[in-house]
């Protein structure tokens, strides 16, 4: 199944535009898990089989995994998905770009090694860096584009032309690069406005919306600015508000109870 038809399927099916990032920080996990050796992968497996039935995706950043010299884990934890919760896409979140010759091979890595359904990329360096990750026609790709950090206004707003970095990024996208029709764009929730000007741009096209949770975006500004016309079409991340709510025995309950009210108050969002 293409990746996304399998956003899709969730979407519709199970009614959830939430996704869990698993961004594991072993000096915040449970106190239960301190001596645990494969601590990485049990703490993301029990969050995956705590909150699998509220979520459209799960989203491991490869970072969290490589500094801990975790990559195994990170294996482990996809194919767990895949076999425990099956249609659940699984996004690698790796911000690849480089020359197309290597990124080759970041595709592999995604889509062999690790067996992920979608990576995000940047798009700094041209569409000739995005076209190795469309050779694997069923898999997605979500690409920067106005991202949730500050920082990002150093060079997503400036002007090219009439228009926005990020507007043209955008563009180049739903218009021009987008040809498996498996591309998405990032978005972040704390820029609505911005958030807004994309989904008019692209109006179909999935949005990765980083963001809400502990980075602090309004989920009711970021659901109306960023649904399409069926009321989905994006994939609302969040992270450490779901992950960490409980050091205690209850710590799966508790990143229940958070991916719940996270699922709830967007669907509430969506209904208005």
């Amino acid at each position: 199944m293409k990746f996304t038809e399998m956003l899709k399927a969730r979407w519709h099916n199970q009614n959830t535009l939430l996704c869990v990032g698993l961004d594991p920080n072993t000096s915040r996990f449970p106190e239960e898990l301190a001596d645990d050796p494969d601590a990485i992968l049990h703490f993301c497996c029990g969050i995956v089989d705590a909150t699998a039935d509220l979520v459209c995706a799960f989203k491991p950043q490869i970072a969290y995994f490589a500094s801990e010299g975790a990559e195994a884990a990170l294996k482990r934890i996809i194919s767990y998905i895949h076999a425990n919760h099956p249609g659940i896409p699984v996004i690698l979140d790796a911000k690849r770009g480089d020359i197309g010759s290597t990124c080759e091979h970041y595709a592999r890595e995604a889509f062999e090694r690790f067996g992920a359904d979608c990576v995000t990329l940047s798009p700094y360096m041209g569409e000739d860096t995005i076209s190795p990750y469309l050779a694997w026609e069923e898999k997605g790709a979500f690409l920067l584009c106005r991202t949730s950090n500050k920082g990002g206004d150093d060079l997503q707003m400036l002007d090219v032309g009439g228009e926005r970095l990020f507007e043209h990024v955008a563009r180049l996208v739903a218009e021009k690069w987008n040809r498996t029709g498996e591309l998405g764009l990032v978005v972040g929730a704390t820029y609505p406005e911005e958030l807004a000007a994309v989904r008019r741009i692209a109006p179909d096209i999935p949005l990765l919306v980083p963001g809400i949770g502990a980075q602090g975006g309004d989920i009711e500004a970021a659901v109306k600015a960023g649904m399409d016309t069926e009321g989905a079409g994006m994939v609302i991340n969040s992270g450490r508000a779901i992950l960490y709510a409980s050091r205690g025995a209850d710590w799966r309950e508790a990143a229940r109870k958070a991916a719940t009210e996270t699922r709830d108050a967007i669907n509430a969002a969506r209904s208005l």
